[in-house]
C-alpha cells in the first residue's frame, strides 16, 4: 500500500531514484502528515532498489517493516511525529544490516551559515563546508556541505558507497547554490568526491575544494579527517600576540620540505630542523607551499586542496606537530600561500561545476595563458570569502604566523604578462584589478584583526604604491614587501669580477633611495637558484676560496641592510649545486671545512644581527640610516650607520674590491671606540683574518668630523658598534 497520494510518484520518484533530485529528502526519510482526523502519522521513506527486505528499527527496539512502492523506494507508515530510527536491510542470499537513514536528518549547516557564505563574510567556512565528523540528530557519521551553484544535481561517492553515488544524493540548500547531506556511520579516513551533474546533463566527478585532507599524489579523492592535536605553544602564542613584527629581528630560513633532507615527513623533520635552525640563528622559517598540489615540480604553487596539508609529508596533525614542535623551541613558522592562480586539472577547481566558478568567467581575466593557470574571480563573493577564510585557516588552525602571498603583481594589474587587447580595463579604464585590490586588503585586515602579531609578506615586483600602507589609507594592508628591486640589482653586482664593481656602484646602493618607502623584507629566495641561474656561491666570481669570500661579505652586507632578512636553504653553508626539488642538498659539503666555516659563520651573524638592534629595531624609519663614506670615498666600499631608538650605533662597511685596503680613513658619527663586532674576513670563518684587531677609533681634528683609519680586507664586511664610554684598551702584562 502507497501513502504517497501527495507526491507524483512517477516523475518525482523517478527523479529521487536516479539521484537526479535536487532535494531528495522531500521524499526520502520521515514526513509528517496530519490527518483528517486530526491525528499526526510519519511516513517513512528509504531508497533499496533490488532489496529483499527493509524495515525502520526504533530505539527501543521495535521494527516497522516497509513495503516496496515504485522505483526502488520502500515506504510505511507509523502513529507519531519522527523519532529516530535506523534502516534494517536485507538481500537475496545475504544477511541483514543496519545502517543510518542520511535522509532522516535536518540540514547540518543552519540559515546564518548559508547566509553568511552568501554575503562572503564566514570568517569560519572551513567549519561549514566541506566533510566534517560529528553528531548528527543522535547518530555519529559526516556533513557533507559543498558550494556548486551551477549544479542540477550533486552526490556524495567513496569508499563508502562503491564509487556510485545514487544512494547518496544531495539535497539544495536554494539559491545559495550549497548541497548537503549527512551521511550516518562514515568515520575519519573516509575517501570520498562529489559527483556533480552539470546543466547540460553531464556528470563530473570532483574532489572537495575545502577538504581538510587529500590522498596521496597522484590519486586525488578528499579525505574525512578531524584534528585531535593538542597544542603546547601557549607561551609562543602569548608572545606573538603581543609583538609588532616590523620592530623586532626577523631573518627567515626557506625552507622546500621534500628536498631538505630526503624522505623525512612533517614528524621526522622536526628534530633535525630545529636543531639547523637553531645553530644558524634564524628567526623563522618559511615553508614553500604545503597546501596540497597535484603536480611535485610545480613546487606546491599549483594548489589544487587549499585546505588540505600536502599528504606528501604526513596528516595534517603531523604538520601541526612540527608547528608546535617549532614554536616550543623558539622558531617562527611562515607558509606560502597561493591565491593568485589555481591548475587546470579536471578533478579540483577548474570549470567546478560545469562552468567557471572560482575563475573569472572572462579569459582576459580568469587564465594566465604564460603558466595555464586559472585566475580566481576576486569580485564573487563566496570565492573571495574562500580565500580570505583559507589565510584565516592556516593562520587559526595550524597556529601559522605569516603567510608569504606569492604572485601579487599578477594580481594587481588586468595587463599582467598580457600583450595589448588581450586585457579588459577597469571600469575606470585603468590597468589595476580594483577586485583583487580589495581582496588583498580585506584579507589583510581581516588577518591582523583576528590574529595579533602574524605577518602578511608580499611577493610584488612592481612600484605599486602603498603594499605595507595600511588599508584605512588606502594601502593593501600587507605587513611586509619582498624587496625584488634590492635582490636582482645587488645579485647583478655581486656576480661582476670585482675588477669591474667599481663602475656599477648604484647596482649596490640605489636601494638606499626606496629603502624606507615600504617595509621591505631581502630575499635570496628558491627562484634565484633555480632555472640556469646557479647557487648563491656558484654566482661568484672567482677561485673556490673567493667566491666563498663574496658570499660572506655579501651577506654581512645584507643583514646590515635596512629590511628583514630571508635566505634560501643551502646556502648558509654554500651549495654549489643549483637547487632540484628532486634531490635533497648536498649535506656532504659539510665535511669540507671551508663549507662548515661558512656555516658557521651565518650562525654567528644571525647571533649578531639578533643581538644589535640598531640593525632591525627602525627598519622602516628613514632618520635611523645615514650613508657614510668621506672622506675616502671608494666606489667599491659600500659604507652606513645604522641607530636604534635609545642610542645604539652601528656601522656597516663592506669592501667589494678584490684588493684589501689600509689605511683607509672613514668619518664616524661619533667620536670614540667602535668595536669590531663582525669580520667576514675572520679566519674562523675561512677568511685571512685581516681587520683592526677588534676595534677602531674615531678621532676628532680640532671642530672637524670624527675620522678613523682602518683596514678593509678584501671581499669583507665588518659592523663596527659604537661603545656607550669611549676607552682605550689595555694591556695586561701579567
Amino acid at each position: 500500500m502507497s501513502y504517497s497520494e501527495d507526491i507524483d510518484v512517477t516523475a518525482e520518484w523517478e527523479a529521487v531514484a536516479t539521484a537526479v533530485h535536487h532535494e531528495p529528502h522531500a521524499v526520502l526519510g520521515a514526513h509528517p502528515i496530519n490527518t483528517a482526523a486530526g491525528r499526526t502519522v510519519t511516513v517513512i521513506r528509504v531508497r533499496r532498489p533490488l532489496a529483499a527486505s527493509v524495515a525502520a528499527v526504533f530505539a527501543d527496539g521495535s521494527r516497522l517493516e516497509l513495503a516496496h512502492a515504485a522505483h526502488g523506494i520502500w515506504e510505511a507508515r507509523h502513529d507519531g511525529p519522527p523519532v529516530p530510527y535506523r534502516i534494517a536491510t536485507a538481500y537475496e542470499g545475504s544477511e541483514e544490516f543496519v545502517s543510518g537513514d542520511p535522509y532522516r536528518h535536518v540540514p547540518s549547516l543552519g540559515e546564518l551559515d548559508v547566509h553568511l557564505i552568501a554575503e562572503g563574510r564566514h570568517e569560519r567556512l572551513w567549519e561549514v563546508l566541506g566533510a566534517h565528523p560529528r553528531t548528527h540528530g543522535g547518530e555519529s557519521g559526516v556533513a557533507f556541505s559543498v558550494w556548486a551553484p551551477n549544479a542540477t544535481a550533486v552526490r556524495v561517492v567513496g569508499d563508502h558507497n562503491g564509487w556510485s553515488g545514487e544512494a547518496h544524493a544531495m539535497r539544495s540548500m536554494g539559491v545559495s547554490g550549497i548541497w548537503e547531506l549527512f551521511v550516518p556511520d562514515l568515520e575519519v579516513g573516509a575517501r570520498y568526491k562529489y559527483q556533480i551533474r552539470t546543466r547540460d546533463g553531464s556528470w563530473i566527478l570532483k574532489a572537495d575544494p575545502m577538504a581538510n585532507a587529500s590522498e596521496t599524489p597522484p590519486a586525488t579523492a578528499s579525505v574525512v579527517t578531524r584534528s585531535s592535536h593538542t597544542w603546547a605553544d601557549g607561551a609562543w602564542m602569548t608572545r606573538r600576540a603581543a609583538t609588532h613584527a616590523v620592530a623586532q629581528p626577523l631573518s627567515v630560513y626557506e625552507v622546500h620540505l621534500g628536498s631538505w633532507r630526503e624522505g623525512l615527513g612533517y614528524r621526522d623533520i622536526a628534530d633535525p630542523l630545529i636543531e639547523h635552525v637553531t645553530a644558524a640563528g634564524f628567526t623563522h622559517v618559511e615553508f614553500m607551499p604545503l597546501a596540497e598540489h597535484p603536480f611535485g615540480g610545480s613546487w606546491g604553487y599549483q594548489v589544487s586542496g587549499y585546505y588540505a596539508a600536502t599528504s606528501r609529508f604526513g596528516s595534517p596533525d603531523d604538520l601541526r606537530h612540527l608547528i608546535d614542535r617549532l614554536h616550543q623551541a623558539g622558531i617562527g613558522v611562515i607558509m606560502d600561500w597561493v591565491p593568485g592562480h589555481f591548475p587546470k586539472d579536471a578533478f579540483a577547481l577548474a570549470r567546478f561545476d560545469g562552468q567557471a566558478l572560482y575563475e573569472h568567467p572572462d579569459p582576459r581575466r580568469g587564465e594566465h595563458q604564460d603558466w595555464g593557470t586559472l585566475i580566481f574571480d576576486y569580485g564573487r563573493n563566496e570565492v573571495r570569502n574562500f580565500l580570505v577564510a583559507n589565510a584565516l585557516y592556516w593562520l587559526g588552525e595550524f597556529h601559522v604566523d605569516g603567510l608569504r602571498v606569492d604572485a601579487v603583481a599578477s594580481m594587481l594589474y588586468l595587463d599582467y604578462s598580457r600583450n595589448a587587447g588581450e586585457w579588459e580595463p577597469n571600469i575606470h579604464g585603468g590597468r589595476e584589478n580594483l577586485e583583487a585590490i580589495r581582496f588583498l586588503q580585506e584579507v589583510n585586515a581581516t588577518a591582523y584583526r583576528l590574529h595579533p602579531g602574524v605577518m602578511m609578506i608580499a611577493e610584488e615586483s612592481t612600484s605599486f604604491p602603498g603594499v605595507t600602507a595600511p588599508t584605512n589609507h588606502a594601502g593593501l594592508g600587507f605587513g611586509f614587501k619582498w624587496n625584488m628591486g634590492w635582490m636582482n640589482d645587488s645579485l647583478q653586482y655581486m656576480e661582476r669580477d670585482p675588477m669591474y664593481r667599481s663602475h656599477h656602484e648604484g647596482e649596490m646602493t640605489f636601494s638606499f633611495v626606496y629603502a624606507f618607502g615600504e617595509n621591505y623584507l631581502l630575499p635570496i629566495s628558491h627562484d634565484e637558484v633555480v632555472h640556469g641561474k646557479g647557487s648563491l656561491l656558484s654566482k661568484m666570481p672567482g677561485d673556490h676560496w673567493h667566491k666563498l669570500a663574496n658570499v660572506r661579505a655579501y651577506l654581512g652586507y645584507m643583514w646590515g641592510h635596512p629590511g628583514k632578512k630571508l635566505l634560501f636553504m643551502g646556502q648558509e653553508f654554500g651549495q654549489i649545486g643549483e637547487w632540484s626539488e628532486a634531490r635533497e642538498l648536498d649535506w656532504w659539503l659539510l665535511d669540507q671545512p671551508s663549507h662548515a666555516q661558512l656555516q658557521s659563520f651565518v650562525g654567528v651573524l644571525n647571533q649578531t644581527y639578533r643581538a644589535q638592534a640598531p640593525l632591525w629595531e627602525r627598519d622602516n624609519d628613514r632618520s635611523s640610516f645615514t650613508r657614510l663614506g668621506a672622506p675616502s670615498w671608494n666606489p667599491t666600499v659600500v659604507a652606513f650607520e645604522r641607530r636604534d631608538a635609545h642610542g645604539g650605533r652601528v656601522v656597516v662597511v663592506s669592501n667589494f674590491a678584490g684588493v684589501e685596503h689600509t689605511g683607509y680613513r672613514l668619518t664616524l658619527p661619533k667620536e670614540g671606540v667602535w668595536q669590531e663586532i663582525l669580520n667576514t674576513d675572520a679566519v674562523d670563518y675561512g677568511g685571512r683574518g685581516s681587520g683592526n684587531l677588534g676595534m677602531v677609533v674615531a678621532r676628532a681634528d680640532g671642530d672637524g668630523p670624527a675620522t678613523a683609519t682602518m683596514t678593509l680586507p678584501a671581499l669583507s664586511t665588518l659592523w663596527l658598534r659604537h661603545q656607550p664610554e669611549p676607552h682605550v684598551p689595555t694591556v695586561n702584562h701579567g
